[in-house]
Formats: structure tokens, C-alpha cells, sequence
């Protein structure tokens, strides 16, 4: 039996398979950024991909919850224009 790593959201909290959520990673110069492929470098943290938990990500703040800093709302605009650019991709 394969085993399946698990994550949990942080804006809902719900525990999925890691491929059912999106990962959101600081990167080395500090700048964040959705991971499409769950390798990237740098520390990551997971977010649905459904669009209520990316829009409510905004409003709870939930990124500087997970990151334990505080994050500009240019950061969370960016991280909303990159998932927009998702829609057909996924």
C-alpha cells in the first residue's frame, strides 16, 4: 500500500491528499508565489484549490497565520491574479 501524504488547508482546515491542495511558497528572496508542482524551494503552505478558500485567504489573514509574519496585501493581489491564470489550467 502506496502511502499518500496529507495537508491540511489553512484557511478551512479541512485535511486532503497533498495533490487536492495548492501550494502557496516563501521563496528564498522572500517573495510568495502558488507552487504548481509541490517541489518548490522554499517553506509552503496549502491552500483548497476551490476559489472560496482563496478568496476567504485574503480576509482571514490566513498566510501570515501560517508564515508567522506579517504579509503586504500586494502578496495576496499577486497570489489572486496567479490562481485567476490557473482557471484553465486546471
Amino acid at each position: 500500500m502506496k502511502h499518500v501524504p496529507m495537508r491540511s488547508c489553512i484557511v478551512c482546515r479541512q485535511v486532503k491528499d497533498k495533490s487536492e491542495l495548492l501550494r502557496i511558497v516563501r521563496t528564498a528572496d522572500g517573495e510568495f508565489a502558488l507552487d504548481t508542482t509541490g517541489r518548490a524551494l522554499g517553506r509552503g503552505a496549502y491552500v483548497c484549490r476551490d476559489g472560496e478558500c482563496m478568496n476567504l485567504m485574503t480576509k482571514k489573514r490566513a498566510l501570515s497565520r501560517a508564515f508567522k509574519q506579517e504579509i503586504p496585501q500586494d502578496a495576496y493581489d499577486k497570489l489572486l491574479r496567479e490562481y485567476g491564470s490557473l482557471g484553465a489550467n486546471d
